[in-house]
């Protein structure tokens, strides 16, 4: 069992920055593969980014590669999302969500947090 808790969201303006931040508790941060999701009103849950349990490797969502960027800390068991250029399409709910390995895909994921909204203003 791991139990995860997002912070960091918040109102930005277009073109400003943000990080969200993930902490871990439960079980071994370091077995688990990490990902962040969003959600949209009105929108399905997208996948935003993911990496390797060691975090060697990282991917993104087309619509966000180059603008932000994933890591990890396993030694203080926190996962962040570094948001940068920030455009109003941003706007979410965003969570944060662990699983075995890897996937782009939501239903692979067996843990979740509860969210943390990030708003950005035109």
């Amino acid at each position: 069992q791991v139990q995860l808790v997002e912070s960091g969201g918040g109102l930005v303006e277009a073109g400003g920055s943000l990080t969200l931040s993930c902490a871990a508790s439960g079980s071994t941060f370091s077995n688990y593969a990490m990902a962040w999701f969003r959600q949209a009103p009105g929108k399905a849950r997208e996948f935003v980014a993911s990496i390797t349990r060691n975090g060697a490797i990282t991917d993104y969502s087309d619509s966000v590669n180059f603008r932000f960027t994933i890591s990890r800390d396993n030694a203080k068991n926190a996962v962040e999302l570094q948001m940068d250029s920030l455009k109003p399409e941003d706007t979410a709910v965003y969570y944060c969500a662990a699983a075995l390995v890897t996937s782009g895909q939501s239903n692979r994921y067996n843990y979740w947090g509860q969210g943390t909204q990030v708003t950005v203003s035109s």
